[in-house]
């Protein structure tokens, strides 16, 4: 249970807090995309919890000191704190970190690659910078695409998407030939390509293969190839589901698994209201992810994304006191699903945490 000190003393007034938010609330689960003007509740100011203009849109959570420090760097033009942190993450065979902090400077080094032209010079065979090359040339292909839909999107766009795209896969193979026994990236950063480009259900079951005979468990891998077996992608909302269902099935407590039922679930719902998230078998869902991430190492890389999804379905289930832990956990960064497929993630992450402040409020005084 969540101890709020001196909440008992916020609560005058609180009826008339609670209806408005309710209502900002309804207006979001209908899919409003409308920016309201907004003042933090006292109740919300109280906890230490941010406005929107306070959230950061670019992470779940704090960057990892260590790889802060190489993203400054490279931006700089400084290789050698990113290569340094390379090889400590396969030193200790840590691959989610290893992912994590490719998948962050792969886009670095897609605005700007100069760093990273330096880095490969030095160390011609570099796995680390492989990696990154082979990853920044897939968010390359996606930048020259754009982020709008087919139809708002040109021939040439799609030409120069397709062409960019086909070279990743030639750098992903040079990266996983170069790649430390053992280390799944190469083939976890092939999986985008292998959405954009379509590659055929075969071939993509071959890719995933090659991921779980290196790291079963591995967050990304399963995060990404969910993306992939979508009805929006290259599947349909059975195999998506089905393929969520196999990977918490076979996953040890702490791994994180349990998260992408519900993520399958989330990424399938038309519904117009919360209803179809408060059957028994979501709550089930949210269930099994609380229990994960409660046993998950607290500095998994990917465990954010995980508390920021659990806020979201906890609060729609009205188990405000547990959405409210998983809030603040988070507060100060929008960067996950579901907030992120908004048009407001910002707002709409804090409309629905102060929801669960008001209740919460509600129910301790």
């Amino acid at each position: 249970m969540l101890a709020l000190v001196g909440l008992p003393l916020l609560a005058l007034g609180l009826y008339f807090l609670k209806a408005i938010v309710q209502g900002a609330v309804e207006g979001w689960r209908e899919g409003s995309e409308e920016s309201t003007e907004y003042e933090l509740p006292a109740e919300a100011a109280a906890l230490g919890l941010l406005p929107p203009e306070r959230q950061n849109k670019d992470s779940s959570a704090p960057l990892p000191a260590g790889l802060a420090a190489a993203i400054t760097a490279a931006k700089a033009g400084d290789w050698q704190p990113t290569a340094a942190l390379f090889d400590e993450t396969v030193a200790a065979r840590a691959w989610e970190r290893r992912t994590s902090a490719c998948e962050r400077l792969a886009d670095v080094a897609a605005e700007d690659d100069a760093w990273l032209l330096a880095w490969e010079t030095a160390r011609p065979d570099d796995p680390g910078a492989a990696l990154v090359r082979a990853r920044s040339t897939v968010f390359l292909a996606w930048n020259i695409r754009g982020g709008k839909r087919a139809k708002y999107t040109t021939g040439e766009q799609f030409e120069g998407f397709h062409r960019v795209l086909a070279r990743s896969r030639e750098e992903h193979a040079r990266a996983a030939a170069l790649a430390p026994e053992g280390d799944p990236s190469p083939y976890v950063g092939e999986i985008w390509t292998a959405l954009g480009l379509g590659y055929p259900h075969a071939e993509m079951d071959r890719l995933w293969k090659e991921i779980t005979d290196r790291a079963p468990h591995h967050y990304e891998a399963h995060f990404s190839a969910l993306q992939y077996w979508c009805k929006k992608w290259r599947g349909s909302e059975q195999l998506a589901r089905d393929f969520a269902a196999r990977a918490a099935a076979q996953a040890p407590l702490g791994s994180l698994m349990t998260a992408f039922p519900l993520i399958a679930h989330f990424e399938h719902d038309e519904s117009d209201s919360a209803d179809a998230d408060r059957t028994p078998e979501v709550r089930a869902l949210v269930d099994a992810a609380l229990a994960d991430a409660a046993a998950a190492d607290p500095s998994h890389p990917r465990l954010p994304e995980v508390r920021h999804l659990l806020a979201y379905y906890l609060c729609l289930q009205d188990r405000d006191e547990a959405a409210l832990e998983q809030f603040r956990l988070v507060d100060g960064y929008v960067g996950a699903l579901p907030w992120r497929y908004k048009g407001d993630p910002a707002g709409e992450f804090c409309r629905l945490r102060d929801l669960s402040v008001a209740n919460v409020v509600a129910a301790s005084g």
